[in-house]
């Protein structure tokens, strides 16, 4: 026979023996209602039919805080895998306060020999404050359009639009290594981007003779998070890994856990991180990054835990 807790689920337990041992085996896995009982020659088969149990990330416990709104994408990927995600947004993505600096931009998009988009929220601000203007995308006609990595290229395809140039480095140095100084010169360039960011593209540019402007299309603000639930998970030693998808979420993360215990709350927990940038933030608060894939997407974030977890298995 077999007691089966939680079935389907990423936190699934199972239990199997004989009707004269297995009240015992179930006291010692502390195994506990909801529950169910398959008695019979069925049982079995389960070693034969355990494809659920066997994925790489089998219940483990990750924490998610990118934006609620970015979440369900990389949550999937993670229950694809066999995960439990918890989702603990570390930032929120808002309008700017004024419209003006983009609004300024937009009146003059025809001036612009390039557009960086560094993000997708980048693009949906800009295209939704593009529309608000009673304008449309013929207005970035004979514009080059440069997007970040591949996810932001995606979020083109939505309006219809195409990258002209995608860096092979998914950072701030792959764009300014793919543009090259020789076609920067004298070139204007439009960088549509969060109120705070990293300054070493527009810097860079200008360095090599470029005219750029930043204009603010949207803002990350901390949420108000579930804070007490997932301390509790951490205290618990209930949380596999912690991820994180920007220096932002990892700002954020630290403030809202709270600076002098979140050190003593993380010990033991995998931290993974898309990029180097990130993982530098982080490395700044003292955390041990274990996870950084070559390719800085949320598939190869997920992939590179694979990697770790099946290398870590005895």
């Amino acid at each position: 026979m077999a007691l089966i807790q939680w079935g389907t689920r990423t936190d699934q337990n199972v239990v199997a023996g004989r009707l004269n041992n297995i009240v015992g085996k179930v006291k010692e896995a502390q195994l506990g209602p909801p529950a169910i009982i398959v008695v019979g020659d069925v049982v079995q088969l389960r070693n034969k039919l355990n494809w659920f149990e066997s994925k790489p990330l089998f219940g483990k416990r990750v924490v998610v805080t990118r934006s609620r709104d970015q979440a369900s994408v990389f949550s999937e990927m993670l229950i694809d895998k066999g995960a439990k995600p918890i989702e603990f947004p570390s930032i929120h993505v808002i309008p700017p306060k004024s419209w003006a600096e983009l609004d300024r931009a937009i009146n003059t998009l025809e001036s612009y020999d390039w557009i960086i988009f560094t993000s997708a929220n980048a693009i949906r601000f800009f295209m939704e404050r593009l529309r608000s203007l009673g304008r449309d995308v013929r207005q970035l006609k004979g514009v080059n359009i440069c997007a970040v990595g591949p996810r932001t290229a995606e979020a083109l395809d939505h309006f219809s639009l195409r990258a002209d140039l995608i860096p092979e480095e998914f950072k701030a140095e792959g764009v300014l290594s793919a543009l090259g100084g020789a076609d920067v010169k004298g070139r204007r360039f439009l960088i549509p981007r969060a109120k705070v960011a990293r300054e070493i593209i527009p810097e860079k540019l200008r360095e090599l003779g470029a005219e750029v402007t930043v204009a603010t299309a949207y803002e990350n603000v901390k949420p108000a998070g579930d804070v007490d639930r997932v301390k509790r998970l951490f205290e618990e030693k209930k949380i596999a890994a912690l991820t994180f998808t920007s220096s932002s979420t990892v700002h954020n993360f630290v403030e809202m856990i709270g600076k002098k215990e979140y050190k003593s709350l993380i010990d033991g927990v995998v931290v993974a991180c898309i990029g180097p940038v990130t993982a530098k933030t982080a490395g700044q608060f003292g955390m041990n990054v274990d996870i950084m894939p070559k390719e800085y997407t949320i598939p190869a974030l997920v992939d590179g835990m694979v990697e770790y977890y099946k290398k870590s298995q005895p």
